[in-house]
């Protein structure tokens, strides 16, 4: 939350400026948006204007932080409603700002952020709460009989301090990571699909010949008994 007060505090600090002391600005002796009342409040309780004229960037913190953003409940309010918040705040007093923000979400105003604050404005879209509150913050500023000395400004606040809030609504774009081994900045190919895998190789079933095979003939065996049997027949044949 420290991260976002300093962003919030950055910008109002674009809008404040730096020494003024107009005597039709009812806030009186300013410095970088900090009012004498309040740096003799939070910094030097017997503070000159030359003091305040010499107000460090700490000193400065200092008084934001106690006066304005812990007032506004600002750690507590989401990205961009929390400036736009803490900025009509510094503008018009912490209490005001409260009240138009809850008078937005539609809860009791009682200038007070608690839970039912908190979970009324959770529950309505960021940008959608920035728009409504920035409209009646400008509504309010031309009420004021000193719009006719300060109005050409305040308009141009009000519309900056929108077009910021609503960009710190847009959350960026997280990339995504590389490929293993792979450095980010190179272009990856899309992989290739795997091959099919190759049918097995099917051997043929040998089936063996039905019809017996007679066993080898030994010719000469053959004629051998042949002769003996015709030899013998003949004489027995003679007897």
């Amino acid at each position: 939350m420290d991260r976002n007060f300093a962003r919030a505090l950055a910008l109002v600090l674009k809008s404040e400026g730096g020494w003024s002391d107009n005597p039709a600005d009812p806030g009186g002796a300013t410095m970088r948006g900090v009012t004498l009342a309040n740096f003799r409040r939070y910094v030097k309780a017997d503070a000159t204007k030359a003091d305040l004229r010499a107000i460090s960037d700490d000193q400065v913190a200092t008084v934001y932080r106690r006066f304005y953003w812990d007032a506004v409940s600002g750690a507590e309010l989401p990205d961009g409603v929390d400036y736009a918040t803490m900025d009509f705040g510094v503008n018009s007093g912490p209490s005001r700002a409260v009240k138009y923000l809850q008078a937005v979400v539609g809860v009791p105003q009682d200038g007070r952020i608690g839970p039912v604050t908190l979970a009324a404005v959770t529950a309505k879209p960021s940008g959608v709460v920035i728009d409504a509150l920035c409209d009646a913050r400008l509504a309010f500023l031309k009420r004021l009989p000193t719009w006719g000395s300060f109005g050409k400004g305040w308009a141009g606040r009000v519309e900056s301090v929108r077009r910021a809030s609503l960009s710190l609504t847009i959350q960026p774009a997280i990339p995504a990571p590389p490929a293993p081994n792979q450095p980010a900045s190179a272009s990856v190919a899309p992989a290739a699909p795997p091959a099919a895998p190759e049918p097995p190789v099917v051997k043929p079933i040998t089936y063996p010949d039905p019809t017996p095979t007679s066993p080898p003939v030994d010719v000469e065996t053959n004629w051998f008994w042949r002769l003996l049997y015709a030899a013998l027949r003949a004489i027995f044949k003679g007897n």
